[in-house]
């Protein structure tokens, strides 16, 4: 049973959630951010997991605590689900277009967190949010997962449709290194085997 639900509350948000990473892509986000919530949408429906999660943080301030806290609680919530990680793949790829823009993800569940973020954007926002945030977003769910993450926005003309292949290469990416591998016999990575 791969699954987890969490509830995280600081005097900046409150978010709860329920993950079932063998689910099908349904999602049930609630949260007053909508470009926010178009791409956790787009996440979960690419990653093929169920997810329920209710956002609320202190937006009179900005957009900022709602988003990184978000991707801290779906990091912990995937490591949760995760258990031992005995038996995945361990690691994954995506190569995703959207429309003109093309980006790239690649993702160990090693345990050791890295991001490497290389996308390039022409404005400050998109939607309702500042386009920055997407990077404390990957920041977060790499370190509370323990995942390194390599994310790359090959090019595109539109910040919309860059961001976007962004979350479905991420989740796809995800979505691979989840899977069960009836070939991996073994914990494909742990202290006594960092390989």
């Amino acid at each position: 049973m791969r699954k987890a639900n969490l509830t995280r509350t600081t005097r900046e948000t409150d978010i709860s959630l329920t993950l079932d990473l063998d689910g099908r892509g349904q999602a049930d986000v609630e949260t007053s951010l909508g470009f926010f919530k178009h791409m956790l949408e787009t996440f979960v429906r690419h990653a093929a997991v169920d997810l329920q999660i209710k956002i609320s943080g202190d937006l009179e301030v900005d957009a900022h605590h709602s988003v990184e806290d978000t991707g801290i609680v779906l990091g912990l919530a995937l490591k949760e689900a995760l258990g031992d990680k005995r038996g995945i793949r361990r690691m994954g790829w995506a190569l995703v277009p959207m429309d003109e823009s093309l980006a790239s993800a690649s993702v160990d569940l090693s345990g050791r967190p890295f991001l490497r973020w290389e996308p390039r954007f022409k404005g400050r926002r998109c939607g309702d949010l500042e386009i920055d945030l997407f990077e404390d977003f990957f920041a977060a769910l790499s370190a509370n997962l323990g995942a390194a993450l390599h994310l790359r926005v090959e090019y595109g003309r539109s910040d919309h449709h860059k961001i976007e292949a962004l979350f479905k290469a991420a989740a796809r990416a995800l979505r691979e290194a989840c899977a069960a591998d009836k070939r991996m016999v073994r914990l494909p990575t742990s202290v006594k085997d960092p390989s």
